[in-house]
């Protein structure tokens, strides 16, 4: 039976034995359905000329398809082992390999409404592309595995729940704070309650859901012949923390908004040092032993020695209530009355033709960690047409859309570790599961793109349909019984609707070791 992620304990260090093998732009990855090349767009923000480069590309030489992944970065499947270089030079054409030998440490997400919606204290589309030629200019940058991640947040509190290694939090003043991330505690903010405490990511995504535990809904809407048996505890999802809080509790480091692109690739450099002390090959800072984890002290001493005055403070909260990702729709408030517009792409995936509407619509876009697209630039009079125009493309544009918070992995065909066709699966239920916990769908028990800093309904193929699981920020439910294809619109459904503030379904457990 699936375990929910992870099965890595946080009282034991994580040992590597090799470099980890994420693909990237050069480093293609052999799939069932061809090779897979991974782009990293930096905050996800990408001109319209190399975006249309992009489609070019995937039309020339993939299947035809952009994928988006959580970290607001793009895919191309189906391609041949063969046209590694000419892919390099389309992508280098486009910008979008500034710096070969860094391609797949540029892992950078950033709140996507940044100076576009009135919101926020800083406007960090700037910092993003200052912190992504100093991170290029850094030879010993290289050297951070192709999973160590980068947040932006602009004081919203978006991208914070998204267990990035090393965060940047904007202040007034022109100010931020910057901390390592330990893996530990809640979305957002750390050291706070995990499990749906008030004010948390687990407390606002479950909204007004009436109580039910997510055992019984299983049991009532699946009826008696769907499985057997329930597994038992799980490991799971971690949330967001500081390196090792100073006394006082959570800890970082204020530094100004002109320093913050060299403070943070300084804060990346201070965890391969300790990752190369510890000997364990960590790739993310949150695999580091806990004794080896820079504390907030230590991070203020490097900067100093790099000429970046920085003083260690308690680490404040974001502004409002933090979270969610932006909501499908007209988004207003932007530049001299500019309008944007949030869309996003069932399951992630997007045709080419829909790529090049969105392309063209105002001469960019932004790409988010939730698998969405954002048009910034829009005359406000034209932003609601333009809208309309993208919902005939096949994309969700409204709040109530039945793929909002519905993700899924590759699975069958192209993942030959796939137990099913998820995607096909997810599309057959999407339109009667709605419900306000998130839900993902996995061919298989590695969770690949499972949701970050929030409480999701956790489908895992087993071959025989599909185990489900309640599985939040910081803690885990019980693996329960298969459940058949069948029955997976009633049973989702209800899942979805679980009140997890107040179901005994989760425990703490240990850290989320899963799969990006």
């Amino acid at each position: 039976m699936p375990q929910p992620p992870s099965a890595v304990s946080r009282d034991e260090p994580v040992i590597r034995d090799r470099g980890d093998a994420c693909p990237g732009a050069l480093r293609l990855h052999a799939a069932d359905d061809g090779f897979l090349a991974r782009i990293r767009i930096p905050g996800g923000i990408l001109g319209a000329d190399a975006a249309r480069l992009l489609a070019d590309a995937a039309d020339r030489l993939g299947d035809g398809h952009i994928d988006l992944t959580s970290r607001g970065n793009a895919q191309l499947r189906g391609l041949e082992a063969s046209c590694g270089g000419e892919l390099a030079a389309v992508l280098d054409r486009a910008g979008l390999l500034p710096a070969p030998g860094h391609e797949r440490v540029r892992n950078v997400v950033a709140s996507p409404l940044t100076g576009l919606d009135g919101r926020g204290r800083a406007d960090v589309a700037p910092w993003v592309a200052r912190l992504d030629r100093e991170l290029c200019a850094e030879p010993a940058a290289a050297a951070l595995s192709g999973r160590f991640l980068f947040a932006v947040d602009d004081g919203r509190g978006d991208v914070l729940s998204l267990s990035a290694d090393v965060n940047v939090l904007a202040q007034g003043g022109g100010r931020a704070l910057l901390w390592l991330c330990t893996g530990d505690g809640a979305p957002g903010i750390p050291g706070t309650a995990g499990a749906g405490g008030a004010g948390s990511a687990v407390a606002a995504t479950a909204g007004g859901a009436g109580p039910l535990h997510l055992a019984g809904a299983i049991g009532a809407a699946a009826g008696a012949g769907s499985g057997a048996g329930a597994a038992g505890d799980g490991a799971s999802a971690a949330g967001n923390g500081p390196a090792s809080a100073d006394s006082g509790g959570p800890r970082a480091v204020l530094v100004a908004a002109d320093d913050v692109p060299r403070a943070a690739v300084a804060a990346a450099l201070c965890f391969l040092d300790a990752a190369r002390a510890a000997g364990t090959r960590a790739w993310r800072v949150a695999e580091l032993p806990p004794e080896h984890r820079p504390r907030a002290a230590d991070l203020a001493a490097r900067l100093a020695a790099a000429g970046i005055p920085a003083e260690v403070v308690p680490l404040a909260a974001p502004q409002g209530p933090g979270g969610p990702e932006p909501l499908p729709g007209v988004v207003r408030g932007g530049p001299g009355g500019t309008a944007a517009l949030s869309v996003l792409a069932p399951l992630g995936r997007l045709d080419t033709a829909q790529w090049r509407l969105l392309a063209g619509l105002s001469g960019g876009m932004r790409l988010t960690p939730w698998r969405g697209v954002v048009v910034p630039g829009l005359a406000a009079g034209a932003a609601d047409s333009a809208l309309a125009g993208l919902a005939r493309a096949g994309l969700a544009t409204a709040p109530e859309s039945p793929w909002r918070s519905v993700t899924a992995c590759t699975g069958r065909p192209g993942c030959a570790k796939a137990l099913a066709d998820v995607r096909a699966d997810a599309r057959a239920v999407a339109a009667r599961a709605t419900g306000p916990l998130p839900v993902h769908w996995s061919g298989c028990e590695r969770r690949c793109g499972h949701p970050r800093g929030t409480a999701w309904v956790d489908l895992v193929a087993t071959g025989d349909g599909y185990a489900v699981t309640l599985a939040a920020a910081g803690t885990a439910g019980p693996a329960h019984r298969t459940v058949k294809t069948s029955d997976l619109a009633a049973v989702l459904a209800d899942a979805r609707r679980t009140d997890v503030r107040r179901t005994d379904a989760c425990r703490p457990t240990s850290h989320d070791a899963a799969k990006k």
